[in-house]
């Protein structure tokens, strides 16, 4: 499906001035742009949904519930607690500050970039959006060109419910991309590949640009001796093959205590079985790889392990089934795999799991799967990761209450809920002084007032 029509060339100017004439401050614009969104996406969800079908091959639950809906809630929550988030908040003074009085205002930071992947290509453009609206700014989108049914729908559902000035979307490929990255943004917002986001950077670093950067990295999931392995399996199985594993968050790998190898892979080939039945065709609820490129990457990882359980493929299909492995090596275990290939690793002792993650950058996530607290807290001190769940998988971008983003190499910064708001606004400290008293302390001569000021300071 080709791109919808729109500018070689795009000039953030015009939000600029929409911007500098204050129509996005107020919270009730905000908010009713806010509904405004949300009921234009319910009205075009069947649309919305062939989209994504189109370009991912996902289920309608699928789709829904892992980017129309979650939309839908993060809406939902932004709206209910924006006017509470945006009051000035009141800070105590300091005694050098007396008898002024000090509060902290949130004020939007201006045009935002906010340039998004094709794996959730709906959810992770228009969450970021949520986020910066919610904080007054004016954006433009920039979908991903690999799922263009999508970035058509949303083109089409952003023309419906903002005027150009307010928010706009850009297509095109990675050459527009680097020239939208050569504009003048007040702040850009990247989801995608650790090796694209030191590009983004590097471009707003030229300017100094603020950013935020949500990437990716190997995520590991970590089963303990003692671990339910049914639950595990069952829960491993599920987060690893949402969306055909094409998700950041996913397990990249297992490590799993050698008493318990041989137990958990049969674990997991059952749940598998249960989730998808007979691998050898393309199951229904299970979507397909982006493109033949991808297809081609994974494949060539495949034959850098043993293959214990799936294997099936079709390149017409672009189907990778499910597939266990053994033995890995190559890029299998220094790449982020981001498909449906999961390595299945034996450990003996928890620091040689700690050694083995330790090798790599910080994780976006990290599983434990134990059922003693003191193993759960033992892995989390001693692996840092951008966030991580006990006895599951995903869950933790499950809520707007919770924030969502990477450490070092996986990710800078964060999102999701009230923490959306304060990455797309400017926390603006304000003092205010009284001239009805004058303290001579902090002014010259300073005299003897030395002494005084260390008992304040001090």
């Amino acid at each position: 499906m080709e791109a919808l029509s729109t500018p070689k060339t795009f000039s953030p100017a015009p939000l600029r001035r929409f911007f500098e004439e204050g129509t996005t401050r107020p919270i009730w614009v905000r908010l009713r742009y806010l509904r405004a969104l949300a009921s234009e996406i319910r009205k075009r969800e069947p649309a919305l949904l062939e989209a994504l079908r189109q370009d991912l091959g996902k289920s309608d639950f699928e789709a829904y519930a892992t980017e129309i809906g979650f939309v839908l809630e993060e809406i939902a929550y932004v709206s209910r607690h924006l006017k509470k988030w945006a009051q000035p908040k009141s800070i105590l003074p300091s005694l050098v500050q007396l008898p002024g009085r000090a509060h902290i205002r949130y004020e939007p930071r201006g045009v935002v970039l906010i340039l998004s992947p094709w794996n959730y290509p709906f959810q992770l453009l228009m969450v970021p959006l949520v986020g910066a609206l919610a904080a007054g700014n004016t954006v433009v989108l920039k979908p991903s060109e690999f799922a263009p049914a999508t970035a058509n729908a949303v083109e089409s559902l952003i023309r419906a419910t903002f005027p150009p000035e307010y928010v706009s979307v850009v297509q095109g490929d990675s050459t527009t991309s680097a020239q939208l990255l050569e504009e003048d943004w007040d702040y850009i917002f990247f989801t995608g590949s650790t090796r694209i986001g030191r590009l983004v950077a590097q471009s707003a670093a030229r300017r100094l640009i603020p950013y935020t950067l949500e990437l990716g990295g190997k995520s590991p999931a970590i089963v303990a001796r003692d671990a339910n392995l049914t639950i595990a399996a069952k829960r491993i199985a599920w987060g690893k093959w949402v969306n055909a594993g094409q998700t950041c968050i996913a397990p990249d790998y297992v490590l799993v205590h050698e008493t318990q190898y041989s137990a958990l892979i049969e674990a997991l080939k059952a749940a598998i079985t249960q989730f998808y039945g007979d691998l050898r065709q393309a199951p229904a609820d299970y979507p397909r790889l982006i493109h033949k490129a991808h297809y081609d990457r994974l494949m060539r990882m495949m034959a850098e392990g043993e293959v214990l359980f799936g294997g099936y493929h079709d390149p017409e299909k672009l189907y990778i089934s499910p597939t266990l492995l053994a033995s890995p090596h190559g890029t299998l275990v220094e790449e982020e795999i981001f498909g449906p290939l999961l390595p299945i690793i034996p450990y003996t002792s928890a620091e040689e799991a700690i050694q083995y993650i330790r090798r790599l950058p910080p994780p976006l996530a990290l599983y434990v799967f134990s059922e003693s607290s003191a193993t759960h807290q033992y892995f989390l001190e001693k692996i840092p990761s951008g966030g991580a769940c006990l006895n599951d998988t995903l869950m933790h971008i499950g809520s707007s209450r919770l924030p969502f983003g990477g450490v070092r190499d996986s990710g800078v910064g964060q999102y999701h809920g009230r923490y959306s708001f304060e990455t797309f606004s400017h926390a603006r400290a304000v003092v205010k002084t009284p001239t009805w008293i004058d303290l001579p302390l902090r002014y010259p001569p300073y005299g003897k007032k030395l002494s005084l000021i260390r008992r304040l300071l001090g």
